[in-house]
């Protein structure tokens, strides 16, 4: 008997995870019908609510504005929209704050996010997995000996806390791993494990085969 519950808890613990999720999502994204006028809503004009047209009005709200402001009348309104909130105390710090890590999470040429690396954290003789987010400013890097990089250490099972550290470029491995392997990894606590990956040397050194890779006979890359 407790063979099948353990069965029936594999199949329904992530089905129902999975579920619960995209029910949050789709409702959170539903909110979004508040913005058209109440005549124009389903329930006013078909009699019942549709589930999920929010986030076909999501999707078509961020097309367009991503459309807008591609071209330059868009951009000259972007710019005024910023200026119009730069004007405003508290404001102005947080808008300003969040759009500089936006723009870097998100552009194409950006770096942050991009690599896995294995550092040594807490301390020395500890491993964990972290990501590059970029190279310390000149302001703090002046102060530091040797060449560092900005790193994110992320709690598990709870990625989206952790810790800001920089370190040496000497004392990080980067790994033949993706960003999404490496967030499963982190988040299931070392349980799934991420296909077999290359550990390579300090970040632009040689690259040693990790132990997976060993014994897959991945031998060392220059």
């Amino acid at each position: 008997m407790r063979r099948y519950l353990v069965a029936g808890l594999l199949v329904w613990v992530p089905l129902g995870i999975t579920i619960w999720v995209l029910h949050f999502l789709v409702t959170t994204l539903d909110q979004t019908l508040l913005l058209v006028p109440e005549g124009a809503r389903p329930e006013a004009l078909l009699g019942f609510h549709i589930p999920g047209l929010g986030v076909l009005l999501s999707f078509a709200i961020l097309l367009v504005t991503g459309v807008v402001a591609a071209n330059f009348l868009g951009q000259r309104l972007i710019r005024f929209w910023e200026g119009l909130l730069g004007r405003i105390p508290f404001v102005k710090s947080i808008y300003s704050s969040v759009k500089q890590v936006s723009d870097t999470v998100l552009s194409d040429q950006g770096n942050a996010f991009r690599k896995a690396l294995l550092v040594e954290f807490p301390r020395p003789g500890c491993w964990t997995i972290a990501f590059m987010t970029g190279m310390p400013a000149d302001a703090v890097a002046r102060h530091l000996d040797g060449e560092h990089v900005s790193v994110y250490v992320p709690t598990t099972p709870n990625p989206t806390g952790g810790y800001f550290v920089m370190i040496p470029r000497a004392n990080t491995r980067e790994l033949d791993m993706s960003v999404d392997d490496a967030l499963k990894y982190i988040i299931s606590m070392g349980v799934v494990a991420p296909r077999p990956h290359v550990v390579r040397a300090p970040l632009g050194g040689a690259v040693a085969p990790g132990p997976a890779a060993v014994a897959h006979g991945v031998p060392p890359r220059n």
